[in-house]
């Protein structure tokens, strides 16, 4: 009777023990170095830190410190960090939102005092790549430098297009590309795509088409004839009937900066993209003018490999809408016309970025297999345009030829989108915020042997 019950009283005290220690745990204050660090690491501080996007750094406690009750309110309310995919539909890799209990700790840790805690318990700082790559390039080439104004009228720039050289004296695949401006506050984008060299090409000489613009800024257009819908940059490998466009080149594609876009990184697949040998840049920007006079100076880098990679990466600026797109005015859902493209040889989806301007509202990619099986690869429902998010399934999904993607698009042209700057008219695509666009961008891996212009056909 003794042994056993000295045998149930050490089970006792060891609980006892475990229980304290769980309460301890507990009831110990939130702190910066163990508990709040780990979450910005993981989803802050790709963009808060010197040299990205975000107004503030969050790399210390220093930093972050006088930003606590602000990070409290924006991650409680799901502003911050930006995710706007449903969750219902797909899994992603680069999913960069908290979950409820990083939620928890952040609120905790500011209204605890925002204690720093001890340096001992803090993780290795990450490693991020100097003068605010996100990549480290093994290649620097710089864009022209363009003289943004601090006012026009109407604040229209419009978008102006440079055939820069590439550099690339031989055939070479780029395993990651970064698009870099250096005035991240008035670039609305810049996008480029790699074209064959012409003996009569002329580097870095602007060009534009200036449009004939109402008081508002809109373009006006000409009720004789069918405006051309716009591409988001590069040569189009043709036109169909309905005016879509899908922008590719023979080095893997179109490539953009937009706000809240990650660098382009095609290592973790074991993929690349390939650029010709004598290649050059078709390189298009965007500016909006804020009030100051500044010079952007953009640069792209790539990482490169000597050896050919199994899979080459495409990526497609898909243009929708055509012709029948016109948003009536006070119209709160209002859907695109149909947008439909085939896969024409076995793909695998990578990536996806919707682009709409101030009135989107909700984008919904849409694929239908051969089988007739159908399935929602992604779904943003509160789309946000000042976030351009590329979103990166957790698994590469397999497409098979033959199999048909939908995209759904929908916009709020009424006096409840905040962003409207004006619901009383019709709006229509067009190349400001102020007009819209219908642009369902994504990427695919291909076999390296693969003839890229075969992979896919627009639909109707």
């Amino acid at each position: 009777m003794l042994r056993y019950g000295f045998a149930a009283f050490v089970v006792l005290a060891v609980a006892s023990v475990a229980n304290h220690t769980q309460t301890s745990a507990q009831n110990a204050p939130v702190t910066f170095t163990r508990d709040v660090l780990p979450i910005l690491q993981k989803n802050c501080q790709s963009c808060h830190r010197p040299g990205q996007m975000a107004p503030m750094s969050l790399l210390t406690f220093r930093d972050a410190r006088p930003w606590a009750r602000s990070m409290k309110s924006k991650v409680e309310s799901r502003q911050m960090p930006p995710w706007f995919a449903d969750p219902a539909h797909g899994e992603f890799a680069n999913d960069r939102s908290l979950s409820t209990g990083d939620i928890e700790t952040i609120a905790k840790w500011a209204d605890s005092g925002a204690l720093e805690g001890d340096l001992k318990d803090a993780p290795p700082p990450v490693q991020w790549p100097v003068d605010g790559w996100q990549i480290k390039p093994d290649i620097v080439v710089r864009g022209p430098e363009f003289r943004v104004p601090a006012h026009t009228p109407n604040d229209v720039v419009e978008w102006v297009t440079f055939l820069i050289p590439s550099g690339f004296t031989r055939d070479t695949w780029i395993t990651s590309l970064e698009i870099k401006p250096s005035e991240m506050a008035v670039t609305h984008h810049i996008c480029f795509t790699f074209e064959p060299h012409r003996p009569n090409a002329k580097y870095y000489v602007a060009n534009w088409s200036e449009s004939a613009r109402d008081d508002e800024g809109v373009a006006i257009r000409n009720t004789n004839t069918t405006p051309p819908a716009p591409r988001a940059g590069g040569p189009a490998p043709g036109r169909n009937p309905s005016g879509r466009t899908a922008a590719a080149d023979s080095g893997g594609g179109f490539n953009c900066w937009v706000p809240g876009r990650a660098a382009d990184d095609y290592r973790p697949f074991g993929a690349g993209k390939l650029v010709p040998a004598g290649s050059d840049i078709s390189f298009q920007v965007h500016y909006t003018p804020n009030g100051k006079d500044v010079v952007d100076r953009p640069l792209i880098g790539f990482t490169v490999s000597d050896q050919p990679p199994a899979k080459r990466w495409m990526s497609y600026g898909i243009v929708g809408g055509g012709p029948d797109f016109a948003i009536p005015p006070n119209e709160p859902n209002y859907k695109s016309p149909d947008f439909e493209l085939e896969f024409t040889a076995d793909v695998e989806l990578v990536e996806f970025m919707p682009h709409m301007h101030v009135r989107g509202k909700s984008m919904r990619y849409r694929l239908v297999y051969p089988d007739g099986r159908e399935e929602i690869p992604l779904s943003v429902p509160k789309y946000d345009f000042n976030w351009q998010l590329l979103y990166q399934p957790k698994k590469p999904l397999r497409v098979p030829k033959g199999t048909k993607l939908f995209v759904d698009a929908y916009y709020d042209n009424s006096r409840a989108n905040r962003h409207n700057p004006n619901p009383e008219r019709t709006v229509y695509l067009g190349r400001m915020t102020w007009e819209e666009m219908m642009a369902p961008f994504f990427g695919v891996l291909i076999d390296s042997k693969t003839d890229p212009s075969s992979v896919l056909k627009l639909g109707r």
